[in-house]
């Protein structure tokens, strides 16, 4: 890692891994050729068994910290978050995203210039097609399901700079002052999420405290995530349980009180329903999730109210 010059923004980058042996190693190595220089590399291994950790031990510049157990995506990036202060900066990577050398470069450039930006993402590409997008930030519809936006759209057509909903966890800036602003009893990202949309969590977290979030364009990064020639992606029922179990705890803890209700509810009723009807004949598996969705209702319930209590505090401070 090269030395920071006096005033540059710090940065830090972490990296949570589990079964990553296949790509680890790429992916730190395009850390190190960064233009912009990184004060520490934190890695998280999340009890891997595929020798992951004999090709961390290559890699006498990071820290690295070895759990006994998968604490998930949100609670190992949690670890290294903290291990990765003081910085002005942290970067939350995957182990599976390949950055081009000025990637860190870019997002800082933009978002050192205002303060409101939050966070940050660049132009996330698809491996087994660089022409076509992986994402560009995270957009949520108005039926309130996150999506990647602009996932399998040509680069041409992302060009430009704009302002997102948030940013996709898979390489993500985020400024520090907002990790902390955001943090809800100490957790950054939801812990009780495990995995999977704990980074449309905290985007929606963010806004609602007034943080923007933005894609760079000019910071290019290649991601993995699984897919396979011809455009098809392995997702396993411990993934897709996930996700789907988490979409509710995201708008339990993040969806406004309103008239917009009105109009909202109904549409999510019918959605879900139908969801549910195609679960029940074709993923059943899914199911095995709800228990936990109850049990932790009054948890999350606990969590929205600090969060609408603390947005409007700093409405008033306006």
């Amino acid at each position: 890692m090269s030395s920071s010059k006096p005033g540059a923004p710090t940065v830090g980058v972490c990296i949570v891994t589990y079964n990553s042996a296949g790509d680890i190693a790429e992916c730190l190595e395009a850390v190190r050729r960064q233009t912009h220089p990184v004060a520490s590399i934190v890695v998280v291994d999340n009890a891997s068994t595929d020798g992951t950790r004999d090709v961390l031990s290559r890699f006498d510049d990071i820290r690295l910290i070895l759990n006994d157990w998968n604490t998930g995506f949100a609670g190992g990036q949690n670890r290294a978050i903290a291990a990765a202060a003081p910085s002005d900066y942290v970067l939350v990577l995957n182990p599976d995203v390949v950055l081009e050398p000025d990637y860190i470069a870019e997002i800082i450039a933009v978002m050192d210039r205002d303060s409101r930006i939050g966070s940050a993402s660049g132009m996330l590409v698809r491996a087994d097609r660089p022409d076509v997008l992986d994402s560009a930030g995270i957009g949520l519809r108005p039926d309130r399901n996150a999506v990647d936006l602009a996932a399998g759209e040509p680069v041409a057509d992302w060009t430009s700079p704009r302002e997102i909903f948030g940013v996709s966890g898979a390489a993500a800036m985020y400024r520090r002052t907002m990790i902390e602003d955001v943090s809800d009893n100490g957790q950054f990202f939801d812990e009780d999420f495990f995995a999977y949309k704990e980074d449309v969590d905290v985007a929606w977290r963010a806004r609602h405290l007034g943080w923007r979030a933005v894609y760079v364009p000019s910071a290019r990064a290649v991601h993995r995530r699984g897919w396979k020639p011809g455009g098809r992606r392995s997702v396993p029922l411990f993934v897709r349980r996930h996700s789907y179990q988490n979409r509710f705890f995201t708008l339990i803890k993040n969806e406004p009180f309103g008239p917009h209700l009105f109009l909202l509810l109904p549409r999510l009723a019918v959605i879900e329903a139908a969801k549910l009807g195609y679960i029940l004949l074709f993923e059943p598996g899914l199911l095995a999730c709800w228990p936990r969705i109850v049990k932790l209702l009054p948890a999350m319930l606990g969590k929205r109210r600090r969060l609408f209590r603390r947005a409007v505090s700093k409405r008033g401070d306006i």
